[in-house]
């Protein structure tokens, strides 16, 4: 096989497996490569794709470089696409491989350099190279072989004038082979001239050593393989001693420096001194930078030794040990008035935090209880230096400096009683130990007139790591444009441009505070407020360091997929002979689509159709919009065709809303409507179907948990013995197969409540949110956060193009 166009798919399953065993590591593995691949935009995986790639080391045999593998197969990776990312990572083991046994070349990785050295001193000419096992190597001075030599170093000693001449090396593995460069050797008489004429194949340097490779400056990331080369010519053989801010460095004596897995502790000021017996010579001094993200822009550059501080892009000093963020949007409150942009915006925010490493735990529509064991979930998942991100839209207000977040079930007359405290779960989220705390909320500040206690949080820790990004001023409102059924709040529409953007996070809400200033919508209505106390350059870009506690880590990993969990599809098979099949797919985490699609009818039926009914009581299912023949109608306005798996011609769609409101395991009916050629009656055949717990109901959220949890509390250890993780743990972690695992929150929808909401003029006791007049351009009624669509075009809103994926 050696065209490298040929497919990864055309590898046949023994190499397959052999490679993914060997991508199945930590320094230098499906990760890095993972990274190496997404270069180009059709291997760009997703959240849920590399997720499913960790979930297979549950599995007794599973390979995560192996599913990796097979990922890049599916959409067509090349052989050479893939040989030449496996070279970027310096996996060179799978390089080899992939050469020796799959593409059939022979690679020199090792050229013989041209010497010139006093007669009667060793001369010695390596050349290496990888591909088939057999490889065979031949030495020849011009035309001539040189006898007795079959190795990859040619040995003169002692080099005489009969041995000057251009020699070249020829490495052979059957019917293939390849010929080194060229390599003269030379003798230096007495004076320093050469013997015989002169040649431009040396430096003009007359000294017995000369480098003619320097180590290059370095910009990687923690975990990443630091790599430095010094190559040199000299004679007698030269020796290497590497040095790390001027400290020579223990056992580095080779011309080849290399560090698996690096960490901040190898950050600094390298060279190497290189002498034999009668020369010294340094290298150059090169720094060394290692910081929490890759810099893939070509227009990054390692600063010099000497230079000034770095850049914007250069800023990487800081690391995370993982990001969690929980993403709250209340949109359908039963007592106040109902708000569009939340099911838009968490679903902007999930799909960036998502591709800046983040696990998004995002919900729709929550009551008091939910948002309170919500939060207690999303501290279990916080630990030492974590980030931890939270997000809410919906209605709230403040009173003397306290934040409060209103729950769709607040009563018309609420106080801090019915809401959720901001500064209650800051001080938790400090017990927790995190390395950062963003609070971004995106809700009105006015003082409710209806609360006059003024409760006191206790003591918070001086951590100078808190933001707090206020969609608005103190004593103002937020505004939404209404400009159709997927709005943006004013807030996440410049919050988007910026999020993705390398930079400390309190700059970053400075440059969207600046771009409202701008506006000339916002201008003088709503001006955003940043709350900061953080010290160091911490942004959300900061890769993340694995922590010291591995079974943490991987504890907090389960944690999250656990609560993401959608059932596997399956078929159904009917009396009739009809075959139907079953999926699912999420949008949020407490939001999933079902969909039912005819796989096989018998000739003598006419027509069928598969619906669903009978629904177990909790989540909320809007009969008037399920079994709908497009995604559309079934109430799912973000969702695609595309981010369902590779659907034929889905028939019909069921959405079910609220899922954290499900107290046992989901079940329903499908139903199959069908008519035979020669019959005018409709036959009806059904099958109960259970599917679990899926998303988070397994966290059984509508559980109370305790209104507050100390520090000690809120160790690992209680992560385990919690309620709802114990029972995912002990009972449904065979559930976590990597199909299952859910694209949760990759789109919203709107929570439909039971109850209808009364007009905002009917509203007592709420806390006053005006709109001025010149807002209003149509005769409907008002509501509360919102701007004239005629107003919106200086927005852009557009989410055709929205990323899906996780």
């Amino acid at each position: 096989m050696e065209d490298k166009n040929l497919g990864v798919e055309t590898l046949n399953e023994a190499v397959l497996n052999r490679l993914g065993y060997m991508l199945d590591n930590l320094e230098c593995g499906w990760k890095q490569l993972a990274k190496a691949v997404a270069e180009q935009p059709q291997f760009c995986y997703s959240d849920k794709e590399l997720t499913d790639c960790s979930l297979k080391v549950l599995s007794p045999h599973g390979s995560p470089g192996r599913y990796l593998l097979a990922l890049l197969a599916d959409r067509g990776c090349t052989l050479a696409f893939l040989l030449q990312c496996l070279k970027k990572i310096e996996h060179r083991e799978a390089v080899g491989f992939l050469n020796t046994h799959v593409m059939g070349q022979i690679d020199i990785t090792m050229q013989p350099q041209s010497q010139r050295a006093p007669e009667g001193s060793p001369v010695v000419l390596s050349c290496r190279a990888v591909g088939p096992v057999e490889l065979t190597y031949q030495w020849f001075k011009g035309k001539d072989e040189v006898p007795g030599v079959n190795g990859p170093e040619l040995v003169l000693n002692p080099v005489s004038a009969a041995q000057q001449g251009a020699y070249i090396c020829r490495i052979s593995s059957g019917d293939k082979y390849v010929f080194s460069n060229w390599a003269h050797v030379r003798l230096v008489r007495s004076g320093g001239a050469n013997a015989g004429s002169s040649s431009g194949y040396f430096p003009s340097s007359t000294s017995g050593l000369n480098i003619i490779q320097q180590p290059r400056p370095q910009a990687l990331m923690e975990g990443d393989t630091l790599y430095l080369e010094c190559a040199v010519q000299a004679n007698p053989p030269p020796k290497f001693q590497w040095y790390l801010n001027k400290q020579p460095m223990p056992n580095c004596t080779r011309s080849i420096l290399k560090i698996p897995c690096i960490t901040t502790a190898d950050r600094g000021i390298y060279s190497c001194k290189i002498y034999n017996l009668y020369h010294e010579a340094w290298s150059d001094q090169v720094q060394v930078n290692i910081g929490p993200g890759s810099f893939s822009d070509d227009s990054w550059e390692a600063p010099k030794v000497g230079a000034s501080d770095a850049g914007p892009r250069q800023m990487g000093e800081c690391c995370a040990t993982d990001k969690v963020a929980l993403l709250i949007g209340n949109m359908n409150y039963l007592h106040h008035q109902q708000l569009r942009a939340p099911m838009a915006d968490v679903h902007e925010l999930t799909n960036l935090l998502r591709q800046l490493d983040f696990k998004v735990v995002s919900l729709l529509n929550l009551n008091w209880q939910e948002m309170h064991s919500a939060v207690t979930e999303f501290l279990l998942l916080l630990d030492r230096g974590v980030y931890g991100l939270l997000y809410f839209a919906g209605h709230g207000y403040e009173n003397y400096g306290n934040s409060f977040m209103v729950p769709i079930d607040a009563p018309a007359s609420y106080t801090f009683k019915h809401c959720l405290w901001v500064q209650d779960v800051l001080q938790r989220m400090q017990a927790r130990q995190t390395g950062l705390n963003v609070f971004l909320l995106d809700m009105c500040r006015k003082r409710n007139p209806n609360d006059e206690s003024i409760p006191q949080p206790g003591p918070l820790r001086v951590t100078a790591n808190i933001v707090f990004g206020y969609a608005t001023c103190v004593d103002a409102e937020a505004f939404e444009v209404n400009k159709d059924d997927l709005s943006n709040g004013i807030f996440m529409s410049f919050l988007k441009k910026r999020l993705m953007e390398p930079e400390k996070v309190s700059v970053i809400l400075d440059k969207v505070a600046e771009d409202m200033g701008r506006c000339e919508i916002t201008r003088g209505r709503q001006a955003l407020e940043l709350r900061s106390n953080l010290s160091e350059r911490r942004a959300l870009t900061d890769s993340i360091q694995a922590p010291a506690c591995q079974v943490a880590a991987s504890t907090r990993n389960l944690q999250w997929a656990i609560a993401h969990v959608i059932p596997e599809s399956r078929c159904l098979q009917f009396e009739c002979g009809v075959k139907v099949q079953l999926g699912f797919a999420a949008e949020f985490s407490n939001i999933m689509i079902i969909y039912t699609r005819i796989l096989e009818t018998p000739k003598d039926i006419l027509t069928c159709s598969a619906q669903l009914s009978d629904f177990t009581e909790g989540p909320e299912v809007d009969l008037k919009h399920s079994n709908q023949e497009s995604l559309l109608e079934a109430g799912s306005l973000l969702l695609s065709m595309d981010d369902l798996l590779s659907l034929e011609q889905p028939q019909l769609f069921t959405r079910i809303s609220a899922l954290q409101r499900l107290k046992k395991e989901l079940s329903f009916t499908v139903c199959l409507h069908y008519k035979y050629t020669n019959l005018d009656e409709e036959l009806l055949e059904e099958q109960r179907v259970s599917v679990g717990k899926p998303l988070v109901s397994k966290l059984n959220l509508h559980e109370p948990r305790p209104s507050h949890t100390s520090s000690s509390e809120l160790q690992m250890s209680s992560i385990m013995e919690s309620s709802s993780f114990s029972e995912s743990f002990r009972a449904n972690l065979s559930d976590l197969s990597p199909s299952s695992i859910g694209s949760a929150s990759t789109s919203w929808s709107y929570y439909q409540g039971s109850m209808e909401s009364p007009t905002f003029s009917s509203l007592k006791n709420e806390p006053e949110e005006t709109i001025c007049p010149e807002f209003l351009e149509s005769e409907e009624p008002p509501s509360i956060k919102s701007l004239p669509s005629t107003s919106s075009q200086e927005l852009p809103f557009k989410f055709s193009n929205l990323p899906n994926s996780l």
